[in-house]
């Protein structure tokens, strides 16, 4: 199966509802979550969302920073029907049909960009020039938070994974293209990042991100 056919698993509609009926039993998951709110200020003024799903995080992102204009992006249309119905009546989000593997060029600037989950269905050359793009599109002082399903050390870590979830390996999402946290460190900080680390972890969940200082 070739990348392309990976991605198309999203634009099903079984797909995309298997997801979001899993979405909520990961386990840790609101821990990952709160580290990544802990991280946000609460007067960022404006944040993009990439990969939003059904606009999850963003409306959490929301509720302690009612004032913020939100850009939330998908490419599945039963994502993106989720997250319109999600943010009915809000003038400040709007919800955005847009492939991760295109530019992000045309929505100009933010303080805060984040993701959940979704990055990890690009390819890696993919990821690093995502990450440049970024970096390009914060302001200065701006935050990139990723909280992000990464590949594990070993293959018993990666059982043990899917075992936590009550699956099985062959049970992976086929769309699945995992890099690892220290390989993606390191792109984050080539291309400018400072404050890189890993903010927080368990087992194949973690928080990645970096500070655009300049």
């Amino acid at each position: 199966m070739n990348t392309a056919q990976k991605l198309n698993e999203y634009v099903t509609a079984e797909h995309a509802l298997r997801y979001l009926s899993l979405a909520d039993s990961i386990p840790h998951r609101t821990e990952g979550e709160a580290v990544l709110l802990d991280f946000v200020p609460r007067d960022a003024r404006r944040i993009l969302d990439l990969g939003t799903g059904d606009g999850r995080l963003l409306a959490l992102l929301r509720i302690d920073r009612p004032n913020a204009h939100g850009v939330a992006l998908d490419f599945s249309p039963t994502m993106l029907d989720a997250a319109r119905e999600r943010f009915r009546g809000d003038e400040k989000i709007q919800v955005v049909e847009h492939n991760l593997n295109d530019s992000l060029s045309q929505f100009g600037e933010f303080d805060v960009i984040v993701s959940s989950f979704a990055i990890h269905h690009t390819p890696d050359e993919r990821k690093r020039t995502l990450y440049a793009e970024i970096f390009q599109a914060l302001t200065p002082g701006g935050i990139f938070c990723n909280l992000e399903h990464v590949s594990s050390a070993t293959p018993s870590l990666h059982a043990r994974f899917y075992q936590a979830l009550g699956l099985t390996e062959a049970d992976e999402d086929p769309s699945n293209i995992l890099a690892g946290v220290e390989v993606q460190l390191r792109w984050l900080r080539e291309v400018g990042f400072q404050d890189v680390d890993c903010y927080w972890k368990w087992l194949e969940l973690a928080l990645l991100g970096g500070i655009k200082t300049r």
